[in-house]
């Protein structure tokens, strides 16, 4: 199918001006139940920015804070203060922040008060100058009912966003996106998922990711819509919201209808406001997709994308045939082929499986720090995806399997590797392999094998408590066993193919 581009800003902050001029009364935000309208926003963005100040320009400004009104608005005010955001997880452990903080090298870091210490602390050893505690004392909303608005933006061939995904080497690499990536991103997508004047929109995944940047805060900005967020996501406020706020866009996940399909308040709850759900960060089931629909008469839109492609590649139309189990088709001005796995250069023919690469103006200009791995992945122009795919005689992409060795648990990126080499570093670890499990709910889980060394009493609670101090809670294993060898490939190599067959078993 063709579908029209509608209208592309230069910038996505260029949106949230424009809807503050046009509807600057109407409500912008909601979390919890502290609301901000438009005209605020935008005051309260321009306020922040003039914090940040002029010395931020062509730098990089990290933000490590949860759902709040206050995120919303320092995402929008780094952008605004002319410098590349760089959203971080505020669940990680000072032991995953490090390398990632000295790759990035940001001039400021922005985080929630409860985390002023240990991110002071390790901005010190980072070398970061300036830290911004955001709290009870220092809100970012001081500058609602003022008279600024935004009269500062960036270029949009200027770097927007540093967003760190995992690496298959066991250290995270930092995807740059320019403003014109993004912004022509969000214009695609509303090409194939139309969105209405003054959408309410609810999106529960942390707004640091990069779908939840994606489908709820700049769609909210482009549909001049209301965006609802939770400070914490918890199925049964999840549900109120929907009947209680009347939203009509829901940004979910395979993880996220499964829990809430699995809640006792399911069965009653008002999802008649409702007209349309995304689903991204994994695969949706088609019997998860089938019992949604069933229970609230809302259809889902399935997409996929990854954050190198901006992070949206293909989707099924709003307003046109729908797949269950596609992944739909490409966006306007995006180009998706099917190449073979071992040089990528031959184009396959409808229904073959092969590598998905995909080339348009939402890619990545590369890795921060990575020339190697940038060389890999964007080759003569075309994004090497490293997912496994076909297209079927309609047009529609169909993904299969993985090329790369990484895990998506609850719609996060997972790269074992990670797991591997901070279980070796226990000096009672010998060898330890990490794979992905199939799980229902969650989608995959992790599990470990782990050789230790003769005579050690260390056990797999011992290792757990171990992980729980360096990693975040989705990268810690569901199981840790530990066995007297790992299989190998009769070239020597880890053999996971065998590891993951004797856990599917």
């Amino acid at each position: 199918m063709t579908a029209t581009m509608p209208h592309v800003y230069p910038t996505v902050l260029h949106m949230v001006a424009a809807a503050a001029a046009a509807v600057p009364e109407r409500r912008a935000l909601q979390c919890g139940t502290e609301t901000l309208i438009y005209r605020d926003y935008a005051a309260c963005i321009a306020g922040f920015a003039a914090e940040l100040g002029p010395d931020m320009r062509g730098a990089r400004v990290a933000v490590l804070m949860g759902n709040s009104l206050d995120a919303a608005i320092a995402i929008y005010a780094v952008a605004a203060a002319g410098a590349q955001l760089v959203p971080l997880n505020p669940a990680y452990t000072m032991h995953e922040l490090e390398p990632i903080l000295l790759d990035a090298d940001p001039v400021a870091i922005v985080c929630d008060a409860g985390l002023e210490i240990a991110v002071r602390a390790l901005a010190r050893r980072t070398g970061i100058k300036r830290c911004i505690a955001v709290g009870p004392d220092n809100r970012l909303t001081a500058w609602r009912g003022s008279l600024l608005s935004i009269q500062s933006f960036p270029t949009p061939e200027s770097l927007a966003l540093l967003q760190y995904t995992g690496g298959t080497t066991g250290r995270a690499k930092g995807v740059n996106l320019t403003h014109a990536a993004l912004s022509t991103n969000v214009a695609q997508r509303e090409a194939l998922l139309p969105s209405a004047d003054g959408e309410r929109i609810l999106a529960v995944t942390p707004l640091y990711h990069s779908y939840a940047m994606a489908m709820g805060l700049h769609l909210a900005s482009y549909c001049r819509g209301t965006l609802t967020t939770l400070p914490r996501y918890h199925p049964k406020d999840a549900l109120e919201t929907i009947a209680r706020e009347r939203i009509t866009l829901f940004a979910g996940s395979p993880t996220l209808f499964v829990g809430l399909m699995g809640h006792a308040d399911f069965g009653a709850t008002d999802f008649s406001s409702l007209k349309l759900c995304f689903s991204g960060a994994s695969a949706l089931p088609v019997e998860t997709m089938r019992r949604w629909e069933q229970a609230t008469g809302c259809g889902i839109c399935e997409g996929y994308g990854q954050t190198e492609a901006g992070p949206v590649l293909t989707y099924n139309p709003r307003n046109g045939l729908r797949k269950i189990g596609s992944v739909g088709v490409p966006l306007p001005l995006t180009e998706v082929e099917i190449v073979d796995t071992e040089t990528g250069t031959t184009a396959l023919p409808t229904g073959e499986s092969g590598e998905v690469r995909a080339r348009g103006p939402q890619i990545m200009t590369g890795y921060r720090n990575r020339p190697d791995e940038t060389a890999a992945a964007l080759r003569d122009g075309w994004l090497y995806t490293g997912d496994i795919g076909a297209f079927d005689e309609d047009g529609y992409l169909f993904i299969r399997d993985r090329k790369k060795d990484m895990v998506i648990v609850g719609g996060f990126n997972v790269y074992p590797r990670e797991i591997e080499e901070v279980l070796c570093k226990h000096l009672d670890v010998v060898e330890a392999a990490v794979v992905g499990v199939a799980d229902s709910y969650r989608g995959e889980i992790l599990k470990a094998f782990v050789v230790l060394i003769p005579a050690a009493k260390v056990t797999a609670d011992d290792l757990l408590s171990y992980l729980r101090e360096r990693l975040t809670k989705y990268k810690i294993p569901a199981q840790i066993v530990i066995t007297a060898t790992l299989p190998k490939t009769a070239v020597g190599k880890l053999d996971k193919v065998s590891l993951r067959a004797e856990s599917a078993s």
